[in-house]
């Protein structure tokens, strides 16, 4: 049906198009012989014979009845006149040939310039008609002030305009720049800048229609500008959405209809990332790769964007199984030629591991498994140590067995200068890695990838707040001035895919994550998105920091040296290392301490490793551990673990070594 109404139309395009070319053909005759036409009919109808076939066939073949009029713009104006002169050309070529000088030599031109201006007016008098004497005659919707009017800005006011079903009425712009202040853009006027958003949202509060809704337009704005238009439009008590990127209009069919509400993301403003594709491609298709933690959040997306390269097979390990399936269920359908292996096990049980590894030939592993919580793994000291520790090191091993190519693991910011369990422990793992880079023949490539919070993980304040709001409040944020770094899940996974291809061994790539924000901002800013008011719809309550937590987050240590990469939003970070029979050492002093359950000397033992160490534990938190009765530091080396003696002598034989101080990897 769809095809004979395509048909249908381009015959009623065609056969108005005959009609001009006639016409045009009739009046340049008129006009030539003073508004009067010749007695010699026939010289107007042998032309007509010769100029009418040729260019309903040039018009054909140029496409001129597939346009819509109703969207004519620029581009189709000068493939209108680019047809009509190729049209031209060649139907003055055929009535010379046919009629010589016989034929007035002025009608040439005068067809011409008629014709071009007959089927350019008719397609702009369609769009006339449609942005101005339709949207007039239709049913006066909402109210609405469009902020930004660059392309977007025009863009979404046409759309209005041409589209009935919408019943938006467009009362002004709202623009930055105070060169376009009173100016006319489309006829709509530009009413202010965004200071002077509340001003005009007052001027036209008793006219019909008022303003009702306020759309940012501005695609490509910074969060900062998000924040400021956010916060102007709040202030005039009307609602506030956007548009989209680019890149998700093309996915849509028109920009009016994917108008949706400020998301966090757009405040925070995360510019989009430039991927290398062909070489995470060679990276990762036809090769077998191993995913740990792939249950998790970042685990799960790392899933989901590695199975776009076309893997031989995608080995997704972990132990949550009802999580497990989902990810496989959700894999399979998406990439259904991609062989989907889904593995529930624990990385602390090296067998599971090798067995794992060997069986399906592992060429890449991402490491992505661990405990992440901060508070959590204060009160969980063994199974942080378990896990990220000896968890990681069993990873490395097997990998170093099997000759795995390449092994990337997922770090934290906390590992840097770490006052928590779970800081402390990424912290050594990256150390490992980079010890084990050192080996001589060491067939394999490992790197470390650190960055910060992502939204939405598992863990993350974002999905707390949100339950918050969702049950009335409060929203609960621990200090006043607490920062922390944040980007999307999908932005933090491209960039580890694009570290992977980046690493010769032994680095740690450092994610550009933008400026931190301010947790105390993110609570307002999300219980105002949620079309509520901080402080008086929802309460916002300062709790104090948790065991474990830090007011600033870092990235890079004291003494590690930055360094750029090709990609502007990935860095690494140089610094000394600690050698694998150090790090062997006291792996095997941390296992005895394991066995004991003795969560204060495997408090003291990290800081032998990791001086820079600064716990800030509370005794609440360390209630769930399981623990000999006694004073820290007071049992003697004679009874099974490592006393504070035994660790100044740890100490004393790294810096014999020449690693004394603050270890830093490479």
């Amino acid at each position: 049906m769809g095809w004979d109404m395509r048909s249908i139309r381009g015959l009623v395009i065609n056969a108005f198009h005959l009609l001009i070319i006639a016409a045009s053909l009739v009046i340049a005759f008129w006009l030539r012989f003073d508004l009067s036409l010749p007695l010699q009919y026939e010289l107007i109808l042998a032309g007509l014979k010769i100029a009418v076939p040729i260019k309903i066939v040039t018009f054909v073949l140029g496409k001129l009845h597939q346009g819509w009029w109703r969207y004519a713009g620029l581009m189709d104006l000068v493939r209108v006149f680019l047809v009509n002169v190729l049209a031209s050309a060649l139907s003055t070529m055929g009535i010379f040939l046919w009629m010589g000088l016989e034929f007035p030599r002025s009608i040439y031109v005068l067809d011409f310039l008629i014709c071009f201006l007959l089927c350019a007016g008719a397609r702009f008098a369609v769009r006339l008609y449609t942005e101005t004497v339709r949207s007039e005659l239709a049913v006066a919707g909402k109210g609405i002030l469009i902020y930004g009017a660059g392309a977007a800005g025009r863009t979404l006011l046409r759309e209005c305009r041409t589209n009935s079903s919408l019943r938006l009425q467009v009362i002004g712009f709202i623009d930055d720049n105070p060169n376009l202040r009173s100016a006319l853009i489309m006829n709509v006027p530009v009413l202010g800048t965004g200071r002077d958003i509340p001003a005009v949202v007052d001027g036209y509060r008793k006219q019909v229609p008022n303003i009702e809704e306020i759309v940012i337009a501005m695609p490509s704005a910074t969060g900062r500008q998000m924040r400021e238009a956010h916060a102007s439009c709040r202030a005039a008590g009307v609602i506030c959405r956007t548009v989209p990127a680019m890149a998700d209009v093309l996915a849509g069919k028109y920009l009016s209809s994917q108008i949706r509400n400020i998301s966090l993301e757009d405040l925070l403003g995360r510019e989009q990332i430039r991927l290398e594709e062909d070489r995470i491609q060679e990276t990762i298709f036809g090769k077998s790769v191993l995913i740990t933690g792939a249950a998790g959040s970042i685990g799960s997306e790392l899933c989901r964007q590695t199975a776009r390269f076309s893997p031989r097979q995608l080995i997704a390990l972990d132990q949550a199984e009802s999580d497990l399936f989902k990810i496989d269920q959700e894999l399979r359908q998406k990439f259904p030629s991609v062989d989907i292996v889904p593995v529930v096990g624990d990385i602390r049980d090296i067998q599971t591991v090798t067995d794992v590894v060997s069986k399906y030939g592992v060429q890449s592993i991402y490491h992505a498994a661990a405990y992440k919580h901060v508070p959590m793994m204060e009160r969980h000291v063994l199974e942080a140590v378990r896990n990220n520790i000896l968890g990681t090191w069993n990873l490395v091993r097997v990998a170093q067995t099997c000759r795995t190519p390449n092994f990337l693991m997922i770090s934290s910011d906390k590992a840097v200068n770490p006052t928590s369990v779970m800081g402390v422990t990424k912290r050594i793992a990256e150390l490992i890695l980079s010890a084990v880079s050192q080996q001589r023949d060491n067939g394999t490539k490992f790197v470390s990838v650190r960055f910060g919070n992502v939204l939405g993980s598992n863990g993350s304040v974002v999905p707390v707040f949100q339950a918050q709001i969702a049950a009335g409040g409060p929203v609960t944020v621990t200090h006043r001035e607490m920062r922390r770094y944040f980007m999307s899940i999908r932005e933090a996974v491209q960039l580890v895919l694009q570290a992977s291809t980046m690493g010769k061994g032994s680095e740690i790539f450092v994610l550009d994550m933008g400026e931190p924000v301010r947790i105390y901002d993110l609570a307002h800013n999300m219980i105002e998105l949620a079309g509520l008011v901080p402080g008086e719809d929802i309460e916002v309550q300062i709790t104090g920091l948790r065991p474990g937590e830090k007011l600033f987050e870092e990235l890079a240590l004291d003494g590690e040296n930055m360094m750029s990469t090709y990609h502007e939003k990935i860095r690494i970070f140089q610094g000394s290392g600690v050698p694998l029979d150090v790090i062997s050492k006291w792996l095997a002093d941390l296992q005895v301490l394991l066995t004991r359950k003795d969560v204060d000397e495997i408090i003291e033992h990290f800081s032998v490793l990791i001086p820079e160490y600064n716990p800030q534990r509370s005794q609440e938190s360390l209630k769930s551990d399981v623990r000999p009765a006694r004073v820290m530091g007071t049992k003697s080396a004679s009874s099974g673990g490592i006393s504070r003696v035994a660790a100044s002598s740890f100490m004393q034989d790294l810096q014999r070594r020449g690693h004394g101080g603050a270890f830093h990897s490479s």
